[in-house]
């Protein structure tokens, strides 16, 4: 069974009298324990099929199956709480909490989910040693570079063991050492047997997964996989 299942997916949006199709009739399968990169020009709707994968958006009209479940007609409440334990979201400005410490953004997922504070430290404390920063729990976002900043992030992604960690433009901000670190650390996540499923314009950084996924005018256009 596919753990991403898009079936003849439409978002459609009105501005004035024009009616405007981001993702139009898409079909699109993605199986548990993959590494894919959806890629698009600006414009292609990728950024919406993000959207809809992520449950931050629900499609106009089609079918989406998360991991087995119909989410695509689901209230906003009950995308909140699939988003909280289905998915583990990586962005280009890293969405860090400024005046928290790396350890408390890592945690904070865990506080929607009801998690004791000690539990929730000492579990921050292990992802954040998994993506070698075990040293760093105490500092600021300020007090980070970067890439140590991206690996925060990464490191809320996954403290709740998500299905699907997805990653928009994870690079976008980084300079080409630190976007080849985090490039490695997904390898190593997706190595360890989670789904990735990351939005990238870069050719180079696609290469690295195993499935590149093509969106050109709300459609799926071309999908190549590497053996």
């Amino acid at each position: 069974m596919a753990l991403i299942d898009l079936q003849n997916i439409f978002k459609t949006y009105v501005m004035g009298s024009t009616q405007i199709n981001a993702l139009d009739g898409l079909n699109c399968t993605i199986d548990k324990g993959e590494y894919v990169a959806l890629m698009g020009p600006s414009g292609s709707g990728k950024s919406t099929l993000m959207n809809v994968i992520g449950c931050l958006d629900s499609p106009t009209s089609g079918i989406y199956l998360l991991n087995g479940k119909d989410v695509s007609g689901m209230s906003d409440d009950a995308l909140a709480s699939v988003r909280n334990v289905e998915i583990g979201f990586v962005f280009q400005s890293f969405n860090l909490l400024p005046r928290t410490s790396a350890l408390e953004n890592v945690a904070l997922p865990l506080v929607y989910a009801g998690i004791g504070k000690k539990e929730r430290m000492e579990r921050a404390q292990i992802v954040l040693q998994k993506v070698g920063l075990g040293d760093r729990g105490n500092h600021k976002p300020n007090e980070l570079s970067g890439g140590q900043r991206q690996r925060v992030a990464i490191a809320r992604a996954l403290i709740n063991n998500p299905s699907i960690v997805l990653a928009d433009e994870p690079t976008g901000n980084l300079d080409s050492k630190s976007s080849y670190e985090i490039i490695q650390l997904f390898k190593e996540i997706h190595e360890e047997g989670n789904t990735v499923v990351m939005v990238t314009h870069e050719e180079d950084i696609a290469t690295h997964a195993k499935r590149t996924i093509r969106i050109i005018d709300g459609k799926l256009a071309t999908q190549l996989s590497v053996t």
